[in-house]
């Protein structure tokens, strides 16, 4: 009877009140990854710090014996040393980050990164480049293979509804920014004469073949 009395709300007033009272959209919730998405991202970190560690090894090893014949390749081979220790310290990083324990191989495929890298070294600059542009082949199609299988994760959590979380967002980038990085490395190999080396098709079809048994048992071990 008395509402003459009250002050009449503004326009700006009476949409804010509206507006405040409409229901807000729920907010999307971060879903769990699944054992088997979980049991993915430990299989993928795991060998991705065991390829590294070799990476970096065989590096370390084709390093002085190649230097010393051809000095003008030492700013390229610190370079991709380099990046090759980077990656091993994101991986590591990941690795602790997640709780995943590194491959049981870790001492194997130490070794064997440190015969390939010195034995390549030692049969001259092309096979050595030959090496590089093996184990790049290898490590570039098996970071593509991961990163389409976390978009295909996280397409299905989208198509569900649920929110992705930014661990799985930026691993995706972070696996797509070093694949493109070691696919670099195989680009300066080609460079740098990888296919004259004696035997090419041979060598690099026996350390392809390894990496891919390496990659395979380094998920499961």
């Amino acid at each position: 009877m008395y509402d003459f009395l009250l002050p009449s709300l503004s326009p700006i007033a009476r949409h804010a009140s509206t507006t405040n009272s409409q229901p807000h959209p729920p907010k999307k919730r971060t879903e769990p990854l699944s054992a088997s998405q979980r049991s993915f991202l430990d299989r993928a970190l795991r060998v991705n710090q065991a390829g590294e560690l070799a990476a970096t090894v065989i590096y370390t090893s084709q390093t002085p014996p190649l230097t010393r014949a051809h000095p003008s390749l030492r700013p390229l081979m610190a370079h991709m040393h380099a990046q090759e220790a980077a990656h091993l310290s994101t991986f590591n990083a990941l690795l602790a980050r997640h709780r995943v324990r590194p491959t049981a191989l870790y001492p194997v495929w130490r070794l064997a990164a440190t015969a390939l890298g010195w034995g390549t070294a030692m049969l001259g600059r092309e096979a050595a480049m030959a090496c590089t542009e093996a184990v790049e082949t290898e490590i570039g199609d098996h970071y593509n293979a991961q990163v389409r299988e976390l978009l295909a994760m996280i397409s299905d959590m989208e198509a569900r509804g649920k929110e992705v979380g930014e661990e799985v967002r930026g691993l995706v980038e972070t696996v797509r920014r070093i694949r493109d990085e070691e696919l670099e490395h195989l680009d300066h190999a080609v460079e740098h004469d990888a296919k004259l080396a004696d035997g090419h098709a041979v060598l690099t079809n026996i350390i392809r073949g390894g990496c891919r048994a390496a990659i395979y048992v380094s998920e499961r071990v």
